[in-house]
């Protein structure tokens, strides 16, 4: 190399320096403008997203980075990223991180109380009160006899696999055994988004897609849902969040916390406009099993970007066991394969082997028994200040206060009685006056428990 050609060749990476240098001072000042929207915000008590806002930002910005030339995918993540670090700036500002409260959380707060002496009827927390299937319990028994105690194929055990294959009406190959089905959500994000790009969920969300999203540096963008308009989706509003950004759209049905089923019309609807963007669907069907409507599967409509999860959690009351599953595309699954194999080689084979015969069991009064306990819950709530859809499947009632009721002292008040349910803005900040209340509980219990919130809220 010529000595003209390495001193222009210097001269651009001390220009390239001196830019970056410049673009660093500039997200400083940004960040500061972020502090001060914060705390008027606070003050206006405000929330800390606002879609529209960003999407007008977006337009502006990528009018601009057409005329200059600018990819706009690109611009995209950059927004994303400046976006995101704003918003965690605002939440620090209003100690919003430290006020919020989801269902865990209640639940742990609850079982302090516990070991304290506190006697607390649990309607919190999704977790069935009914034992797996006795299959299970031989099986487990069984397990050390046949020395199924070793490491297996990072995907599953093979029977497990054609088990599940075969009760899915799918290829073994496309089935890949997970540690519950949280970890196969955030498996499956973590191999398909990069930092910077978005995704779409409906809120009211459980709230463990924002988590995995947010933790890998990927953009939510939330359509939020309505009780007056029963929970359903706006389609339109569906393709006015959609970016060059966008890579994937989660879906939840029967939904958690309100127990919408999607319907089928709607989903054609969002996979067309899925396929017309190249977008992933991830679909959520750990409470398929307790539908009480027609429902289908995101399977039966064979959307080759789908990533379709399920659990033995809720079917099998098995959530301790941690053994949840993903069906995807062979290649999906060999991406997912790689970040399970990293962190934790396998699902522990004992409760591969557990899994597999509680699928050999019939589960179906499970259904029917939460059927009739969410009826109850119904009858019990016609003496309580609120509204409420009822739901189309799941184990949970969403319900918002009337007459300017404090969802906050409602928690509060009935925790005080011995009484735990979950804060409607761990399912979006939007939510903030809902509590969901869950039928996991035997009906004595759970007329207990509602006739304190009767009580807590003067009626």
């Amino acid at each position: 190399m010529s000595e003209e050609k390495e001193q222009k060749l210097e001269g651009l990476r001390e220009d390239m320096r001196l830019v970056t240098a410049d673009i660093i001072k500039l997200v400083q000042k940004r960040m500061k403008i972020a502090s001060q929207i914060g705390n008027i915000k606070k003050n206006l008590m405000m929330n800390i997203e606002d879609i529209s806002v960003e999407q007008d930002m977006a337009r502006y910005v990528h009018e601009m980075g057409t005329q200059i030339g600018l990819n706009n995918e690109f611009i995209g993540r950059l927004l994303n990223l400046l976006f995101l670090e704003s918003i965690y700036i605002q939440k620090e500002t209003t100690s919003e991180k430290e006020t919020k409260l989801d269902h865990m959380a209640m639940f742990f707060k609850a079982k302090q109380l516990e070991s304290e002496g506190k006697k607390i009827i649990h309607l919190e927390v999704g977790e069935p009160d009914y034992m797996p299937p006795v299959s299970v319990k031989r099986e487990l028994l069984k397990t050390f006899d046949k020395r199924h105690v070793h490491y297996t194929q990072t995907t599953g055990i093979p029977v497990l696999r054609k088990s599940i294959a075969q009760e899915r009406s799918v290829r073994e190959e496309n089935v890949i055994v997970t540690p519950g089905a949280r970890f196969a959500v955030f498996s499956a994000m973590v191999s398909t988004l990069s930092i910077g790009d978005e995704i779409v969920i409906f809120e009211p969300a459980w709230p463990a897609y924002r988590d995995c999203a947010n933790f890998i540096g990927v953009k939510v963008k939330a359509i939020k849902t309505t009780v007056e308009q029963k929970w359903d989706l706006d389609l339109k509003e569906i393709e006015g969040m959609i970016t060059p950004n966008t890579k994937m759209i989660v879906l939840n049905s029967p939904n958690n916390p309100t127990g919408k089923i999607i319907q089928q019309k709607q989903i054609d609807a969002i996979l067309e406009i899925a396929s017309k963007n190249n977008i992933f669907v991830l679909s959520d069907e750990v409470y398929s099993m307790y539908s009480y409507v027609p429902y289908k599967s995101i399977l039966e409509f064979e959307y080759d970007k789908s990533i379709m999860i399920s659990s033995f959690s809720k079917s099998h009351a098995m959530t301790g066991f941690r053994v949840g599953y993903a069906i995807s595309s062979k290649d999906i699954l060999d991406k997912i394969s790689k970040i399970q194999a990293m962190a934790i080689t396998s699902v522990a084979e004992p409760m591969q082997y557990a899994a597999n015969a509680a699928l050999k069991s019939n589960v179906t009064n499970n259904a029917k028994l939460m059927k009739k306990r969410l009826d109850f819950i119904r009858s019990e709530l016609d003496g309580v200040p609120c509204d409420f859809v009822n739901p189309d499947g799941g184990m949970y009632y969403f319900i918002r206060f009337k007459n300017n009721i404090s969802a906050n002292k409602i928690l509060n008040d009935l925790l005080n009685e011995g009484v735990a349910v979950a804060p409607g803005n761990g399912f979006g900040e939007s939510y903030f006056d809902f509590i969901r209340i869950s039928a996991c509980q035997p009906i004595k219990l759970l007329k207990d428990g509602l006739k304190i919130l009767r009580k807590v809220t003067n009626v």
